[in-house]
C-alpha cells in the first residue's frame, strides 16, 4: 500500500487516509470492521462471514490476469507518467462522460477545452450523483488503492484530492501501477496493421508483468467505407511486407500479421459484432465483392456480411490451429447520436445496448467451424441481458471434451459490468454450465486505474458464495469454496490460455 505523508492527526490536505486495518482469522469468524470505518473498507460488499472469510483468505492476495483491455501499448513501453488525475481518469473514460453528461456537465468541461482541473472538478461534483451507478464504487476503490485516500470525492474534497493525487502521480509511472496491483499478465488490443515495435520493446525491458497483443482486425471488415478501408489495406500492406489486390492476399497478409502477433505471444483474438458472422458462401463471391471494395465502390451491408463471414472463418481457423482464443463481444448499437459522432467521432460515449437477435447467428457460425473440427476456444460476451441464458445455453452446445471449459460465456460485459450485472451472469452460468470452469473478469478498460475493478468482482464473487453457504444451499465447506474462487479469479485463466512460459 502507497502510503503519503500524514499529521498525527492522519490528515493529507484535508483528506482521510486509509488506516492498516487489522484483521483477525479464526475458523468462522473475522472481526468486523469499527462503527466509524470508512466507507471503502477491507470488509467493502462481504455482507456474511463466510463472504469475508473467503476474500480475505482465497482471493485478496491473487494476482491478475487482464486478458481483455484497450490500454495503450505505447504508454506501457514509455513508462509513461501521468500528470493529473484528469489526464489518468477522464481523458478516454466514456463511463464518466455518460454520467457527466447526464449531471448536466456541458461538453466543454468533458472532452472539450476547458483544463484539466476544470474537468476534473466537473467529474467530482457529479460524483455524489452516481450513488448505486459502479462508478461510484470503482472511484472510491481507486482512490482508495492507489492514494490511501478514503475521504468521499465531492466539491469540497476536490481540490485537496486534486493536490494530493497530482503530487502521488509525479512519482507514480504505468510500472509502478501495474506492480501495486500485482497484474501478472496484460493483453492489449491491436489491429494487424499495427507494427508491434512497442510490444518489441516491453517485451525486452525486463517488465515482470508479461504484456502480449490481441488480434482485432475490425477495420479489415470495413468495406462499406471505401476510402478508409483503402487507407487500412495501404498500412496492413507495409506491416506485412505484401501487395494486396485480392482477397487471397488480404488472406495472406492476415495470416502473415497472425504469426507476428503469435511469435510476440499472443493467444487471444477479439472481435465484435451486432450480431455473430455469418457461415461463409462461396470464394469466389467473397473475391468479386472484394474487388469491388479495392476499386473504391461502396458494398451493401449484404455484401459486407459476406466479406465479414469468409474472413471470420478464416481467423477461426487459425485460432483452432495455434490453440489461440477467439472472443466474440456480441450485441453493441453503436454511434446512436450523429451529434457526438460528428463533433467527437466514434467511442464518444454514445454506444448503448442493442436488441437483435442472437441464437440463430451465433449457432450457425459456431457450428460451421465445429463440424470440421477447426472451432478455437471460444468466449460469447453479451452485451443485452436478455441474453445471458442464451450465450451460457449456447457455450454448452459446442463443449468437445478437449479442455475444460472450452466454450465459455464470458465475464459480463461493458454495461452489465456491476454488482447486479455480474451476479446475474455468475448465476446464469452457474445453473446452465460449470461455474467452476469459468475464466473469470477482465477490465476492458483504456484507463490504468481501473485495475481494482478485478477486487470489485472478487468481492461480489465472494459475497454471493458465502451467502450461498450461509444459506446452505453450498457446503459450508471454506477448502472446496475457497478453491473455486482461487480458480476462477487466476487458476483458470492461467492453464486456458496457454500463454508462453518462462520468458
Amino acid at each position: 500500500m502507497v502510503h503519503l505523508s500524514t499529521s498525527p492527526s492522519g490528515q493529507v490536505s484535508g483528506i482521510k487516509v486509509r488506516s492498516v486495518y487489522s484483521i483477525t482469522m479464526s475458523e468462522s469468524k473475522i472481526t468486523p470492521p469499527a462503527p466509524d470505518s470508512p466507507f471503502i473498507n477491507d470488509d467493502f460488499l462481504l455482507g456474511n462471514d463466510s463472504a469475508r472469510r473467503l476474500f480475505h483468505n482465497y482471493a485478496k492476495e491473487l494476482p491478475i490476469i487482464d486478458f481483455h483491455n484497450h490500454l495503450s501499448p505505447v504508454q506501457i513501453a514509455g513508462n509513461h507518467c501521468f500528470g493529473n488525475l484528469q489526464e489518468a481518469w477522464l481523458a478516454e473514460d466514456h463511463y464518466k462522460w455518460r454520467a457527466m453528461r447526464a449531471n448536466g456537465i456541458p461538453e466543454s468541461h468533458i472532452t472539450g477545452t476547458a483544463s484539466a482541473e476544470e474537468k476534473f472538478l466537473a467529474w467530482a461534483s457529479t460524483v455524489p450523483r452516481t450513488l448505486r451507478n459502479p462508478l461510484h464504487h470503482w472511484t472510491h476503490l481507486e482512490l482508495a488503492r492507489y492514494f490511501n485516500i478514503t475521504t468521499p470525492l465531492n466539491d469540497e474534497s476536490a481540490h485537496g484530492i486534486w493536490e494530493a493525487t497530482k503530487e502521488r502521480l509525479s512519482t507514480m509511472r504505468v510500472h509502478d501501477i501495474l506492480a501495486m496491483q500485482k497484474v501478472e499478465i496484460l493483453c492489449t488490443t491491436d489491429d494487424p496493421a499495427d507494427t508491434l515495435d512497442h510490444h518489441e520493446s516491453i517485451r525486452n525491458s525486463g517488465l515482470p508483468t508479461k504484456v502480449y497483443p490481441t488480434f482485432r482486425p475490425d477495420r479489415a471488415f470495413l468495406i462499406g467505407d471505401p476510402a478508409a478501408f483503402r487507407a487500412w489495406i495501404t498500412k496492413l500492406e507495409a506491416t506485412s511486407s505484401c501487395v494486396i489486390t485480392t482477397l487471397e492476399d488480404l488472406l495472406t497478409a492476415l495470416k502473415n500479421r497472425h504469426d507476428a502477433f503469435h511469435e510476440l505471444g499472443c493467444r487471444l483474438s477479439d472481435h465484435s459484432f451486432p450480431y455473430a458472422p455469418l457461415p461463409p458462401g462461396t470464394h469466389a463471391v467473397a473475391a468479386g465483392i472484394f474487388s469491388k471494395a479495392m476499386d473504391g465502390e461502396k458494398c451493401s451491408p449484404e455484401e459486407q456480411e459476406i466479406h465479414t463471414a469468409t474472413l471470420m472463418h478464416e481467423i477461426g481457423r487459425w485460432n483452432a490451429a495455434r490453440g489461440w482464443t477467439m472472443q466474440l463481444h456480441l450485441g453493441a448499437l453503436r454511434n446512436n447520436s450523429s451529434r457526438l459522432m460528428q463533433s467527437f467521432g466514434a467511442d464518444a460515449g454514445c454506444d448503448s445496448i442493442g436488441d437483435q437477435l442472437q441464437a440463430n447467428a451465433l449457432s450457425a457460425f459456431l457450428d460451421s467451424l465445429d463440424r470440421t473440427n477447426e472451432l478455437p476456444k471460444t468466449i460469447l460476451y453479451n452485451l443485452n441481458p436478455a441474453d445471458n441464458h442464451i450465450f451460457a445455453a449456447m457455450a454448452g452446445n459446442f463443449q468437445d471434451g478437449s479442455l475444460p471449459g472450452k466454450i465459455q460465456h464470458g465475464s459480463a460485459w461493458w454495461f452489465l459490468d456491476q454488482k447486479g450485472g455480474i451476479e446475474a451472469q455468475l448465476n446464469t452460468l452457474s445453473n446452465l454450465g460449470l461455474l467452476s470452469r469459468f475464466v473469470g473478469m477482465v477490465t476492458d478498460s483504456r484507463s490504468f486505474l481501473s485495475f481494482p475493478r478485478h477486487e470489485y468482482f472478487r468481492r461480489v464473487l465472494c459475497n454471493l458464495l458465502g451467502s450461498d453457504m450461509e444459506r446452505g444451499e453450498i457446503p459450508m465447506d471454506d477448502t472446496l469454496v475457497g478453491s473455486l474462487v482461487r480458480d476462477i479469479c487466476h487458476g483458470n485463466a492461467s492453464s486456458y490460455f496457454g500463454f508462453p512460459q518462462g520468458e
